[in-house]
Order: structure tokens, then C-alpha cells, then sequence
């Protein structure tokens, strides 16, 4: 073979080596992207997600809200306690000696009819001067303690303090004026005790 042959041998392998050296026109692993199929799978994966966690949110705001209504309603219902407390202890307070007046109100009725009884010997006088002075310390120490009369003669009927268990039709009263009072009636500050009983005119 000829030295021209030769030659051209040569070139053709190493042509030969350089098409087997050259890369391989292969894709970059990092360039690969992902296929528009599972595109739309991982959407639709956030999509659920993003439901999930709004729905988790509000159930979390409806039982918020549950919990301050009945904190709200506890609240509301400790101050009615507080309060209701309060007003009996204060009542308490103020109408404490409403057993002692209404148990004492009898004795004053038998002074009262006993008084009315016309002494005829001086010691009988000096007995119903005893009793008078009796029953005006009664009547101080309960005025001292809120207790008034109710007034009654010549006073408008009013059921509020009033109780009528007669009806009369007398000239020079009005029509529902009390003519006469049978029992006295008493207020204890602005509670009544026991009401007049009392005659009315028609």
C-alpha cells in the first residue's frame, strides 16, 4: 500500500474517533420538565389543600365564636347574681325589723282600745297615763325605725294602703273618701306592714 493510502486511512479513523468522542445530543436532567398532566394533578392537590384548611378555619371561628357566646351568657348571668344578691342584702337590711314591727302592731291595737276606755277613779287615771306613756315610746322607737301611720279619715281611697270592709253614703265626703278608720295601717320605709281598714263613701 502506498504512502497516500495510508494517509487517508488515518483521517478516516480519526474521524472515526471524533464521531465516538462527541456527547451524545441527550436532554439535562435539570432541564426536564414536568408533564402537563401532573401539572393539573398538583393543582388540583393545592386546590384541595387551600378548601381543607379555609374549612378547618372556619369551623375554628364557629367555636370561637360558641365559646365567647356562652362566656357572654355566663357573664351576664353572674351579674344578675351579683346583683339580685346585692338588692336582697340590701332589702335585708332595710326592712330588718319587719318581724319585730308586725308582731308588735297588736299591742299597739289593745293600748289603742284599752285608751279609748273613759277612767271614772284616780287610779285608774294614773293606770291609763302609765299605758299612754307606754305606747308613745312604742310608737318613737318604731318611727325611729322607719315605721309611719298610714293616713287614713279624710284621706282618697287607695287600695295600695287602704282596705275597705265598709261602703257608706255620708254628706260632707266625697265620693271615695274614707269616712272612718277601724284599724290603723303601717309603713315600714316605703313597704306597707298592714293596711288601714278603713270605711268609704260611695
Amino acid at each position: 500500500m502506498s504512502q497516500v493510502d495510508n494517509n487517508h486511512l488515518g483521517d478516516d479513523v480519526q474521524d472515526s474517533r471524533a464521531e465516538t468522542d462527541a456527547p451524545l445530543n441527550t436532554p439535562d436532567t435539570d432541564e426536564i420538565t414536568e408533564a402537563p398532566s401532573g401539572e393539573a394533578v398538583s393543582s388540583e392537590a393545592d386546590v384541595t389543600e387551600v378548601i381543607d384548611e379555609a374549612a378547618h378555619v372556619a369551623k375554628l371561628e364557629q367555636q370561637l365564636k360558641e365559646e365567647n357566646d356562652k362566656y357572654l351568657r355566663l357573664y351576664a348571668e353572674l351579674e344578675n347574681f351579683r346583683r339580685r344578691t346585692r338588692l336582697d342584702m340590701e332589702a335585708a337590711q332595710k326592712y330588718r325589723v319587719q318581724s319585730l314591727v308586725t308582731a308588735i302592731l297588736p299591742a299597739l291595737d289593745n293600748f289603742e282600745r284599752a285608751m279609748k276606755v273613759e277612767a271614772v277613779s284616780d287610779e285608774s287615771i294614773a293606770i291609763f297615763q302609765g299605758m299612754e306613756m307606754i305606747y308613745n315610746q312604742l310608737q318613737t322607737a318604731l318611727v325611729a325605725e322607719g315605721v309611719e301611720i298610714i293616713k287614713a279619715t279624710g284621706e282618697q281611697f287607695d287600695p295600695n294602703f287602704h282596705q275597705a270592709v265598709m261602703q257608706a253614703e255620708e254628706e260632707g265626703f266625697a265620693s271615695n273618701e274614707i269616712v272612718e278608720e277601724f284599724q290603723k295601717g303601717y309603713l315600714l320605709k316605703d313597704r306597707v306592714i298592714r293596711p288601714s281598714m278603713v270605711k268609704v263613701n260611695q
